[in-house]
């Protein structure tokens, strides 16, 4: 470790005197007023580098019109407003958003020798994250066309969606309801992925390309989400795929957002979300006869993986609930699948070798959204959530490398 931080000094010191060696000063720049700001003098700037504390002068020039100063070296080394290199502030964006504000700062200093506080590891990672966020709604803005990206034709392009709750701040959810009439303690992030499926296991089964799966979410209105979503799809090929699928539970926005975005899609209902809404039944129907209930759903789960969705149905009219509360719920589960009948066409979704569950949207909700933004004690703000979750879905998406090779020219 001494050898390492002697290392980092002597390279600091090399940074410093790369830094300092004279560059073209020009007795005047464009300034943002339409103007010109004309040179003012030499002034000291400290930066936090991936090597340690480095110290440099620019040329400052001043706008005798607006008043405004500027360095245009700073813009260059993509430092404005800052006293962290690109490099450092890359750090801080991946730890901050892998885990807590305060052990991104402890990884940093252990792993890298660089002493921040919590605070600039919060910032910085939301700062990154709300900039990928601003991209991504500066595209969707621009109304452009769907594009038709050029490629080889695809087997099979998925799109899964789902939905799962944040913790937030008292402030985001004012006149918002929750569970029994108390005020609600979380936002809904709604998280979509596209995949593709190329192959099959030696049983027939489908097998998702391995790297193929993108991520892309928020918090936000369905509206806004399935813009967002159909984007992704497009810019994935949705329109070379010679099979298009949506998976997802029951939820109508789903399908509403399908209809609109997706309408020559196959429509599945995830199976074993289905399933847990006979074994959530049966536990109401017979509370106390486990035997009961354990035979009655499985004789219904037959039913429903079969494709039989007529014959469920007639199952599920013809019970006699005890409480009127219970008869509801059976109505209500009526809906469900008589709503979905055909999304539930299992075995010709099974023998088109197809996927039936969203286990991947459901993993994405696990690792991208609650493995950090639903840890013990967090609260968010919907801005910041919304930051951390551009920032990881970029990351798990494999596409953050893409996001920093485009600063490059800015940081040049």
């Amino acid at each position: 470790m001494a050898t390492r931080a002697a290392l980092h000094r002597a390279g600091a010191t090399i940074l410093e005197e790369l830094l300092a060696t004279a560059d073209e000063c020009p007795r005047q720049v464009p300034c943002g007023c339409g103007g010109s700001a004309r040179y003012y003098e030499r002034r000291p700037k400290q930066l936090l580098t991936v090597l340690g504390r480095v110290e440099t002068e620019r040329p400052y020039y001043l706008c005798p019109d607006c008043h405004r100063g500027q360095s245009p070296r700073d813009q260059e080394l993509d430092v404005e407003g800052t006293e962290y290199s690109p490099g450092v502030r890359r750090m801080m964006a991946v730890v901050g958003s892998e885990t807590s504000f305060d052990q991104g700062r402890q990884q940093l200093h252990l792993l890298a020798g660089l002493q921040v506080t919590t605070k600039a590891v919060e910032r910085q990672a939301e700062a990154l994250g709300a900039d990928i966020a601003a991209q991504e709604q500066a595209t969707l803005q621009q109304g452009l066309p769907r594009p038709r990206v050029a490629g080889p034709g695809i087997p099979v392009l998925y799109v899964e969606m789902d939905g799962t709750g944040v913790p937030v701040v008292n402030l985001e959810t004012e006149g918002r309801a929750g569970k029994q009439r108390e005020q609600a303690r979380t936002r809904e992030v709604k998280l979509g992925c596209v995949f593709t499926q190329t192959t099959m296991d030696d049983r027939g089964r489908p097998r998702r390309e391995e790297g193929s799966t993108t991520y892309t979410g928020g918090i936000e209105t369905a509206e806004a989400f399935g813009r967002r979503l159909c984007a992704e799809a497009y810019q994935r090929g949705w329109n070379r795929a010679r099979k298009k699928v949506v998976i997802g539970d029951g939820a109508p926005w789903i399908w509403n957002l399908t209809a609109e975005h997706f309408p020559e899609a196959i429509q599945i209902v995830d199976l074993y979300h289905a399933r847990q809404h006979l074994w959530e039944l049966s536990a109401k129907l017979w509370p106390s006869a486990e035997r009961c209930r354990r035979n009655w759903t499985r004789r219904r789960e037959n039913q429903l993986e079969g494709g039989r969705i007529a014959s469920l149905l007639h199952a599920l009219r013809v019970l006699s609930p005890a409480t009127p509360e219970t008869a509801e719920l059976v109505r209500h589960e009526i809906d469900y699948f008589a709503a979905n009948a055909a999304r539930m066409r299992y075995p010709a979704f099974r023998r088109q070798h197809l996927f039936v569950g969203s286990g991947v949207v459901e993993a994405g909700c696990k690792t991208i959204i609650g493995s950090r933004l639903k840890r013990s004690g967090m609260f968010w703000r919907v801005g910041s959530a919304n930051a951390i979750i551009a920032l990881r879905c970029h990351r798990l998406s494999g596409k953050f490398e893409d996001y920093w090779e485009n600063r490059r020219p800015r940081a040049a």
